[in-house]
């Protein structure tokens, strides 16, 4: 589903990321871990297609095509969502309104009519009683007012309504206590399938007891130095990242 093949990437001249190389099939969790600083949310903006990052080096491969010359917009159209650690807030458009919007742009863009307002109601109620969202939440304006726990569940719960083919969750766990980590979760577990995948990135393991990642790779200085199984994120939450280092170093 998803290829990256050497990837370099950066920011205003500065090389962020140094030689990616990631496979993700379908029916697949992969997580990205690592300390601040080590390109996770970068890697994840290139992926998305977000402007102020230059590919330098490199390609990144969704479903046979090319991701190269498609914008963000586009990116989004093919089935790639993207989850943002700090969710921008957009005063006077409800949640609900703004699901409606985003639903049937992707449609428009895929060559189908309009979501009947029926079937639209209907999914609805269906991913917001998933995600255990209160049906007033959906009146409010997107993300104005709501606070950090409530800013990511409205994104699992967009995330419910796109049904994206790959999706990104960039520190969906940042702020979260534990009710609403486990909430959040649940949700993401639910959408999982054999036709679609995620990545989730995160700093801590604690995320992956929810969300039981099939792979984890650890990015440190803007290349994966480490890659194995679930068992991976357990041996880091306990031994930190320096002995990574250290084992690269003797290597």
């Amino acid at each position: 589903m998803l290829k990256i093949n050497n990837l370099h990437a950066g920011v205003e001249g500065k090389e962020i990321l140094k030689g990616i190389n990631i496979e993700v099939n379908a029916g697949e969790v992969h997580a990205i871990m690592g300390p601040n600083g080590s390109g996770k949310s970068t890697l994840s903006s290139v992926i998305a297609g977000k402007e102020e990052f230059e590919v330098t080096d490199g390609n990144i491969v969704f479903a046979g095509e090319d991701l190269e010359e498609l914008s963000a917009e586009e990116r989004a159209h093919k089935g790639i969502f993207l989850s943002f650690q700090y969710p921008v807030e957009i005063p006077g458009v409800s949640v609900t309104n703004f699901m409606k919007t985003a639903i049937n742009e992707t449609r428009k863009a895929q060559g189908l009519e309009e979501m009947p307002a029926s079937e639209m109601l209907k999914k609805i109620r269906e991913k917001s009683e998933l995600l255990e969202i209160d049906r007033k939440f959906l009146s409010r304006s997107l993300n104005e007012g709501f606070s950090g726990g409530e800013k990511k569940r409205n994104e699992i719960f967009q995330m419910a309504m796109l049904e994206p083919k790959l999706a990104i969750l960039d520190e969906t766990d940042s702020g979260l206590d534990i009710d609403a980590l486990r909430i959040v979760s649940n949700g993401v577990n639910r959408l999982r399938s054999k036709d679609n995948a995620v990545v989730v990135i995160t700093h801590y393991q604690r995320l992956l007891d929810y969300i039981v990642p099939d792979f984890v790779h650890v990015l440190l200085d803007g290349k994966i130095v480490k890659s194995g199984g679930a068992e991976l994120a357990h041996e880091l939450e306990e031994k930190g990242y320096d002995w990574i280092k250290q084992e690269k170093v003797s290597n």
